[in-house]
């Protein structure tokens, strides 16, 4: 696989041009997907994976600069959602302190932990994006509730640590994972949960990205910074895309396009990004 994927890039192979465009193309889509449900570090990891020259810490690479490059698109996504955030209560901004908390947490377990068992647990992860997505129309189904909820406060902080720590370390996923638990909080109809779901997905990216930003600057993290400014670029062009078709769409249809996200997606997994990041553990 990795040879045919080689020849279609041409004699540069994925280092030249070619993948670049590859690199760029599935980052804006990714943007696109995160600015509205989740799950863009599915496709660009496997990209980056097969892109990124062989080296015992490849796939650690791909998580690193995955998350690096894909979080100027969650800047763009909350800058864009600005409008649905006004009147929101006060409290729901306590949501912001386990996000940062449990970010850093997740990447310092992806800095500290060898890179043999980030490997290790890849297809795991993987998995788990997976189930997430499949599983996807019943936890939306948890942002029903209609009406402020202070009192699920404490939950739904310790259940945002947690989405938080796992999105620190890979992230496939974190968006579904925060709708639910916004939903236990009852703070409007998809789009003004869209709206602090991409606050918070900002901040999980934002302090995920600075601790591997921090640990290439110190030498202790591999991150390959062309390809990372390219998915920038990108992912500020697809989360600007996204989060303006989907805010001028009613929310019933998002809704059920965030659904059906998850029954495409689990397809999407079964078929050549999944079959690359096997043929590159195997």
């Amino acid at each position: 696989m990795t040879e045919s994927l080689e020849a279609l890039a041409g004699p540069a192979g994925w280092s030249g041009p070619a993948g670049f465009a590859l690199l760029a193309a599935v980052t804006f889509l990714a943007a696109a997907v995160n600015s509205v449900a989740g799950g863009g570090t599915i496709l660009t990891f496997p990209v980056l994976a097969a892109i990124l020259p062989a080296d015992p810490a490849r796939l650690v690479a791909a998580n690193a600069t995955s998350t690096i490059g894909l979080w100027p698109g969650a800047l763009a996504a909350a800058w864009a959602y600005r409008g649905e955030r006004a009147g929101q209560p006060p409290w729901a901004r306590w949501l912001l302190v386990p996000s940062v908390v449990g970010a850093i947490v997740g990447a310092m377990l992806v800095v500290a932990l060898p890179p043999a068992l980030f490997d290790a647990l890849v297809p795991w992860l993987i998995l788990t994006a997976a189930i997430l997505f499949a599983a996807q129309p019943y936890l939306v189904r948890a942002a029903s509730i209609s009406g402020p909820r202070a009192a699920s406060i404490p939950l739904a902080c310790g259940l945002q640590f947690l989405v938080a720590v796992y999105g620190g370390y890979f992230g496939a996923g974190i968006g579904i994972l925060m709708l639910a638990v916004l939903g236990l909080l009852g703070l409007g109809d998809i789009h003004r949960l869209n709206a602090v779901k991409n606050v918070l997905g900002m901040v999980v990216n934002g302090a995920a990205a600075a601790m591997f930003a921090a640990g290439s600057l110190l030498g202790g993290q591999d991150v390959s910074w062309p390809h990372a400014a390219v998915m920038a670029v990108a992912a500020v062009a697809g989360g600007l895309a996204g989060s303006a078709v989907a805010r001028r769409l009613p929310a019933r249809i998002v809704r059920r396009a965030v659904a059906a996200r998850s029954e495409e997606h689990t397809s999407e997994l079964q078929s050549p990004c999944n079959l690359v990041c096997r043929l590159l553990l195997e």
